[in-house]
């Protein structure tokens, strides 16, 4: 694969850089000039360089599906982690299943770069990066580690509701429905009338954006400097479309429990939000706001680099997706 041509911010997708911009380089990596090209080849391109990545997977405490691999920042340079130090990033190179595969990566970066900069949701930090054989990969700040040997304390909402293959099966983290988020939320949340907003908007964020997998796992609680807990940054956000067959809620019951579930769709997300205990006015404010930014969204879209057939594609799940909630 050739090595892409550079002309937005791999990081920001501001135009006219040619590498990560100042912004990019300040938030992923401390402010240091890093590369947005690997020092590595992509992952089973070759025998030498897949025994390094599968080493490095034997060290990685993160469970998914796809492929991660622990990484630190060592001067202006990013490797893969030796045994005994702890990574300060997760890459994550293209997946070996699914449709488009090799499109995951910028795919993930743009959702997660429209949550931030177009809906203010606070994310980990995170860019695009490619190895030096030209394939992509998407790379994350970990926003629990606190240095070399200190973590913050993070719990996901399968883990807080005590849901494990061995009592729950195999679909553990899809049972349910997004009410029981806030209800985990409260039960472990002091500062809950100001979290639960931030929930609401990250649930109906997917919906907009055609995530499909926003499971139990993909919500997280993180450890502030008092000892208590809030909704961890936004994470694993991607139009899982694109690549699955999937259904509108990655819960099985959606949005709310069976008995309420009536209604269209923007009605259910008022409802939710209802008995969730959030107030009207912030409701009415969060449909606002993710209602009132396509033009912010599309330009993203168009700077992104998902391939131009899938640009038309993210942009057309999107519109779709837009116009449900705009239907009164």
């Amino acid at each position: 694969m050739n090595l892409p041509t550079i002309q937005f911010c791999p990081g920001t997708l501001k135009p006219g850089n040619q590498t990560y911009s100042s912004t990019a380089l300040r938030r992923v990596f401390n402010g240091k000039k890093v590369s947005h090209l690997l020092p590595y080849a992509s992952p089973a391109s070759n025998e030498v360089t897949n025994e390094l990545f599968e080493n490095n997977q034997k060290r990685m405490s993160i469970s998914g599906v796809q492929e991660k691999f622990s990484v630190l920042l060592e001067i202006n340079k990013l490797r893969l982690i030796n045994e005994g130090e702890q990574g300060q990033y997760i890459l994550k190179p293209k997946p070996n299943a699914g449709k488009n595969p090799e499109q995951m990566p910028a795919n993930e970066h743009l959702t997660m770069q429209i949550a931030r900069q177009v809906f203010n949701i606070e994310t980990a930090e995170n860019a695009l990066i490619f190895f030096n054989d030209g394939e992509p990969a998407y790379i994350t700040k970990r926003f629990d580690v606190i240095n070399d040997s200190t973590k913050w304390a993070q719990e996901d909402f399968a883990s807080l509701s005590q849901r494990m293959p061995q009592t729950h099966g195999e679909n553990y983290k899809y049972l349910g429905n997004y009410f029981q988020l806030f209800e985990l939320l409260k039960k472990y949340v002091p500062a809950y009338h100001v979290e639960a907003p931030k929930l609401f908007q990250l649930i109906l964020f997917n919906y907009l954006m055609s995530n499909g997998d926003a499971h139990f796992k993909n919500f997280s609680l993180i450890e502030t400097q008092f000892g208590d807990f809030k909704m961890s940054p936004a994470y694993d956000l991607l139009n899982s479309r694109i690549h699955i067959a999937d259904k509108d809620f990655a819960l099985e019951e959606g949005l709310l429990p069976p008995s309420q579930t009536k209604g269209k769709i923007h009605e259910q997300f008022y409802k939710l939000g209802k008995i969730a205990g959030i107030k009207i006015q912030i409701i009415d404010n969060i449909f606002s706001l993710m209602r009132s930014k396509k033009e912010e969204v599309l330009v993203l879209i168009n700077q992104s680099y998902l391939s131009e057939k899938l640009k038309r594609n993210y942009e057309q799940a999107y519109l779709t997706r837009l116009k449900k909630l705009n239907r009164n």
